[in-house]
Parts: C-alpha cells; structure tokens; sequence
C-alpha cells in the first residue's frame, strides 16, 4: 500500500513539472514580473507590438491577451464611467484643505471604486474606455497664472504643497501591496506646462534652470523618485526647442537617467501628432513617432501616428527592439496590476460593484469639501458686536440667489464623475432649515454686457433678513481647450481675473437695500474681488465643491462647521498685478515671487474662532550646512469655537537677493484644538529644505539666516490686516 502511495505521489510530481513545463513563461505565476514580460514580449509580431502601444490596445486571442485601454481618469473621484461614483472637490478645492491624510483616504476610496468598475467590466467583457486601472491623473503642473483655465486640475502655486498632497493622492491611489498595484497614477503634464490653452501645441517654452529646477520640476520629481508613481504623462509644447515628449533634457537626461524612472510614459493626447502638424519639427508621422519613442514616449494616446512605427522599423528608422523598451514598461505596469493573474491572487480583484458611492466615501466628500471653504471676509453689519457669519438658524427668511445656488454642473468641475446624488447650495439650505421661508431666484447669469434691470427681484428680497449671493464662474468658462469666447473669457483661460462686472452690479444693487449680504463665490481659480473686499461683509470661497459642496456651504454659514480652508493660490486684486500670461519666468509670480500687495495672500484663510501662535523654540540657533533642526510652537485656540486651523511652516532667506524666494512653504500640519485648548506643533528642517537653487539650476546651501515663520497664512503685512495671526518667528543661523 504504502508503494502504490508513492507512486501515487510521484506521479502528481511529475504530472505537475510536465504541466509547468508546457506553461507559457508569461502564463506562469511562480516566475517573476521581469521574466514574465520578457517571455511575452518575445512572442509578438511586429504589428502586434506596434499595437500595443496605442492607448486603446486590440486584443491578441492567441496569447490570451484581452483588449485594453490605457485611457482612464479620476481627478477627484473615477471620471467618465458609465456608473455613478463618489465625486470629491475640484483638486484645486482638495489642496485648499491642506489635509494629506484625508487625500490619502481619498486616493484609496477612488480606487475601490475604480477597481470595483474595473471587476464588474471584466465581468461582462466590456473593454471600453474608462474600465482600465490606469488612471492619467494627478495633474501636478504649477498654477503659475490664474488665467490659465486648467488650474483648477491641480493643487495651486506651491511646489512643496503640490508634491505633499500629490504624494498623498498616488499613495492612496497605488495602494501598498508589495506585488499588486491596486492602480496606477500618472503624473502630467510633464513639463513647464500651464497655459494659454489655445496655443498648448505650438508655444516653446523657454525657461531658465533656475525656475526650471526651483518652480516646474520638483513636484514632478518628489512623485516619480519618492512616490513611485506609476507613469508619467507628457505635454503637448516643446520645450527649448524639442517637442516635451521628445525632449533630450526631460525625457533622458532627467526622467530617465537623473531620476531613474522605471515606469511608463504616455503623450498627451495628440501631442505626438504636433511633433509634425503644429511645431513642425518633423517633416511626417513616421519620423515624429520614431523620435517619441526613442526618447522614451511608450504610450500615444490617439491611435494615429504609432501606427507608422511598422513603416518606420522596416525603414530602418529605429528597431524591433527599440520598441521592446516601451513595451516591457508597458506590460510591466499590467503585470503589476495583475490583468494576467488570477483573480483569486488579486485582493483587489475581490472589491465588489456594491463599493461604489459607499458612505465612508460620501462622508470623506463631505468632509473634504467643508475643509476646503475658504472664509475671505466675515465683519459686522448693521452697528452690531458680533461678525455676520454664522448666521442665526431661527431666521424667519432667507433670499438664496445666484447663478451657483442651484448649479449641480458647477459643483462637479471638470473631468468629474456622476454621483447619484449633487447637494447644491439651495438645496443645503433647505435641508437645514425647516421653518425658514427661502426664496430663491437664479437672478443673473455668469456674463453679460447687456444692462440689467435689477429692480423688480430686488424687491423681492427687501423683507429678507438676510442675503445669499452664490456667484462666482464656472466649469463651462474654465477648462481645457474649450471653444468658448464671453467677455472675460477665450478658449477655456480668462483674459481677466476680475469677477464678471455683471454679478458685481448685482451686488452692488443688494448692498443698497441695506439687507445684510452673504457672497459665496465659486471658482477653480482666483477671481479678483477688490469691491467686494470692501462692501460687503461675508465672503467665503467653496471652489468646485463636489457632489456635497451644498451640505458643506450650509454647515460653514450656520456654524455647524467653523471654515479652516486655506488659500492654494494667490489672489490677486487686479490684471495689472500679472505678467504675460506666454511668460513663463517666475519673476513677479505666485506668493514667492510677487512683490506687490495681494487682496488674500496664499495660505491664508480665517476661521469662527481666533488662534495664536507663540514660543516658537528652535533645537539650535546656530548650525552648521548638514544639520537638521527642530522647530517648535505652541498654537493656542483664544477663540469660543472648536474649530481645525492648518499650522504653516515658512522659511524666508535674510537678505533676500536676486530671483530668490520671498517665502517658501516648507511645512504644514492640519490640527483640530477645542476652545481655549493648546498644542505644541513641531517641525522637521533639513538641510535640503534649507537649500536656493542657484542660476544653474543646482540645490545650495549657502551660509548666512533664515526666518522661520510658524502661522495660519503667509507672514506677510497683508494676512495680519485681513485678520490672520502674527506668526511666530525666530532666526536660524548657517555657518
């Protein structure tokens, strides 16, 4: 018996290695990730290959290869779905929250979903666009002007604050399996990227190393180095003199040689086809698409001119295995994400349909989007002691009006998802209060240059006891490359900062009937409101708020919430403060640069309570290049109210000099202190932090002070007459 057991055993043994062995390499799951794409790689047919790096890839029956499409978004919550998913604030909203774990969190609940909609397709066998897991997202490119119709996209001005909340994002999105992608994030637009939209595929960006390596690049590299993100996206203008997806500098020098990039590179879409139509650097889309992949382009998206790739091997233009370069990142990316396991190895591929629109999803919405309101302005009216806001519950009747009161398109910016349900502000309103009389009218649109008889809605609102203008711009005027021409707009950019004359009119008409009147302005960038600065008496920002921006307007206006966003961008108080928007120099830009006054400095935003900032400890005084200290205050909530305030860490070089920064965020930490409570908040100064990149593009230290500034907003004159807190500051000396 025991014989026949052997054998019995043996048998299975050798049954089992003759299998294996007739396994095909890429088939075999014990083998690693590199073995398994070179086996795969190995056994396509040039068209094939050729095929494959098209983002909307054919399948191939005889390798057991399904159709995918590379194409995929999720800006702020899974975009362009056939399913209705979590909508989160703008991402210009979610930097404005300065909140890395709740973007953390969010990353991760987008990718359940987008993993739940990617289960449910391979399901039915639906390979459409907008099923995959590689997701073109997150744009990290500096808001440098707020022209530019695409900066609502990104997480504002700051170099550091972009690369903290777009690590957070790709963390959350990635997911930490040590096999498995849960998805891939994309960094784009790579690089020096921001505007005007009607020219994106001609203009050729000259830039100098300084801003180069101080202002465009150091997000790109802090994602790609240190967050491991999965691609990057390339852009559509050149960049001295080359095409940025056929860039020397960018694409071989930096990414691939400096920062050691080992993952894939898609183009814009259409951008390799400018190579020849728009900058006209090529003479065809042969030799344009042979230059792109060359440079490390593995990815068109547009499904043209690659195709030429077939052409352009068989010219001798570049070879089979020049092609095999892009092709093993690109199945080294699906291979991560496990499309060629099965899915009992995936836990991902366990994430049910039932996930999407979850309610720790939609509480998270909630939660971002209350964080992310900004309070510009909140004072007196009326000869009264206390501010305006928050407002009374048990008021007897509310005028809600505007052309964003009631605007669920507005609230979800551009590339958004559908939730099953938007909370516009009306709506919010409504819910919380019961016994109130509201009426509600659109009263104006966004523009117009015709006159505006007022007269007869003014009337309406005369025995309101308070007024709610819910204005600002909208997603439909702001965007990419759109074709849209109204005054104060072209092209999907602004010609003007300035909120449309037509709602400032309106304003203006309201303020005259004595009733106290409440703003809330929505926008993706920074409108110009210097009358309104002056006149009227609450003014908050809610940006694009996502699918419960209504909600979260409501909580901050009756108090139920104590607002403690903060400002990612610059707002300016006129078009005379900013240099051409085709200028890319850093001189005169973004809070680091500007030296003129703004009408709300970055960073700054006020709260229902009031904070102080005192004893402000450093570790040492004086140091020498290589050390890092520690910096330490005590944030004390003086103020009535509980409320969240986010702690912001500046460092400022004393002199200053020549094309170096006013102040540079370094540091920031988002705390909640209740009513007269205090908290010690310490940060970490390294040497690199500590570092100027000099005239050729390098990270110095140089000997001399520093002043450290832990506050609410930038330590500037402007913040403290807005209202913010002195910040408390001390000076580091560097031998």
């Amino acid at each position: 018996m025991k014989k026949l057991a052997l054998l019995f055993v043996s048998c299975i043994f050798f049954f089992s290695n003759y299998v294996q062995s007739q396994t095909p390499a890429y088939q075999n799951t014990s083998l690693s990730t590199e073995e398994r794409v070179n086996d795969l790689v190995s056994r396509l047919t040039l068209e094939e290959k050729v095929n494959q790096m098209l983002n909307s890839t054919p399948g191939i029956p005889r390798l057991g290869i399904p159709p995918y499409d590379w194409w995929n978004e999720c800006l702020h919550g899974v975009a362009r779905t056939k399913y209705h998913t979590t909508s989160y604030p703008q991402a210009i909203g979610m930097a404005a929250t300065f909140d890395v774990d709740a973007m953390k969190k969010m990353g991760n609940f987008t990718s359940d979903e987008g993993r739940a909609i990617h289960n449910e397709s391979l399901r039915k066998k639906d390979y459409s666009r907008y099923t995959g897991l590689t997701y073109w997202t997150p744009n990290i490119n500096i808001f440098r002007d707020p022209r530019w119709g695409r900066g609502q996209e990104t997480y504002g001005e700051d170099p550091f604050l972009t690369s903290m909340i777009g690590t957070a994002f790709v963390k959350g999105l990635q997911g930490n399996d040590p096999k498995y992608l849960k998805a891939a994030a994309c960094a784009k637009h790579y690089a020096i990227h921001s505007g005007p939209e009607p020219s994106r595929h001609v203009f050729d960006v000259q830039v100098t190393n300084q801003d180069l390596w101080a202002t465009y690049l150091p997000a790109f590299r802090q994602l790609v180095v240190n967050a491991k993100v999965a691609g990057v996206m390339c852009a559509y203008n050149a960049y001295a003199g080359q095409p940025c997806c056929g860039s020397d500098k960018l694409m071989v020098d930096i990414l691939r040689n400096k920062w050691n990039f080992k993952g894939y590179v898609t183009s814009d879409c259409g951008a390799i086809d400018d190579f020849y139509q728009t900058h006209k650097l090529f003479p065809d889309a042969e030799s344009s698409s042979t230059d792109a992949v060359l440079h490390g382009t593995d990815v068109e998206c547009g499904n043209h001119t690659y195709t030429t790739l077939i052409q352009a091997v068989k010219d001798g233009k570049l070879t089979e295995k020049d092609l095999d370069v892009s092709l093993k990142r690109l199945f080294t990316i699906r291979f991560r994400l496990g499309m060629f396991d099965p899915p009992s190895m995936v836990k991902y591929a366990q994430i049910p349909i039932t996930n999407l629109e979850s309610q720790p999803h939609k509480d998270l919405a909630l939660k971002m989007a209350r964080e992310s309101i900004v309070l510009l302005r909140n004072m007196p009216v009326g000869g009264q002691k206390n501010n305006l806001l928050p407002l009374d519950k048990n008021i007897k009747k509310i005028a809600v009006i505007g052309p964003n009161a009631d605007n669920a398109n507005t609230q979800l910016g551009n590339y958004n998802g559908q939730p099953s349900v938007v909370t516009t502000v009306l709506q919010g309103i409504k819910n919380k209060l019961k016994n109130t009389q509201i009426f509600y009218s659109g009263a104006t649109d966004f523009v117009s240059t015709e006159p505006q008889d007022f007269s007869k809605l003014i009337d309406s609102v005369k025995d309101a006891d308070v007024v709610i203008y819910v204005g600002g711009i909208s997603p439909r005027l702001e965007g990419e490359e759109m074709k849209i021409s109204q005054p104060g707009f072209s092209g999907g950019d602004r010609t003007s900062i300035g909120l449309p004359t037509v709602q400032t009119d309106f304003l203006k008409a309201l303020k005259a009937t004595g009733k106290p009147v409440v703003f809330v302005m929505m926008t993706g960038s920074a409108i110009a409101i210097p009358w309104e600065e002056e006149n009227i008496p609450g003014i908050i920002n809610a940006w694009y708020g996502g699918e419960a921006a209504g909600t979260a307007v409501a909580d901050i206006l009756f108090g139920d919430y104590s607002p403690s966003g903060k400002l990612p961008v610059t707002f300016y108080k006129s078009d005379s403060d900013l240099p051409p928007f085709d200028d890319y120099s850093m001189k005169n830009r973004t809070y680091r640069y500007f030296k003129g006054e703004a009408l709300y400095p970055f960073g700054f935003g006020l709260s229902y309570t009031r904070f102080t900032f005192s004893n402000l400890h450093l570790s040492k005084t004086k140091i020498k290049k290589n050390e890092t200290i520690n910096a330490e205050a005590t944030v004390t909530n003086s103020g009535k109210v509980a409320s969240d305030e986010v702690v912001q860490l500046y460092l400022t070089h004393l002199p200053g000099g020549k094309n170096i920064p006013l102040y540079s965020l370094k540091g920031f930490k988002r705390i909640t202190l209740a009513a007269g409570a205090s908290q010690k908040v310490k940060f970490t100064i390294t040497p690199d932090m500590m570092k100027l990149v000099n005239e050729q593009g390098e990270s110095v230290l140089n000997p001399g002070n520093i002043k450290i500034s832990i506050g609410e907003s930038l330590p500037s004159k402007r913040s403290t007459e807005l209202g913010a807190a002195e910040p408390a500051e001390a000076v580091l000396t560097i031998h």
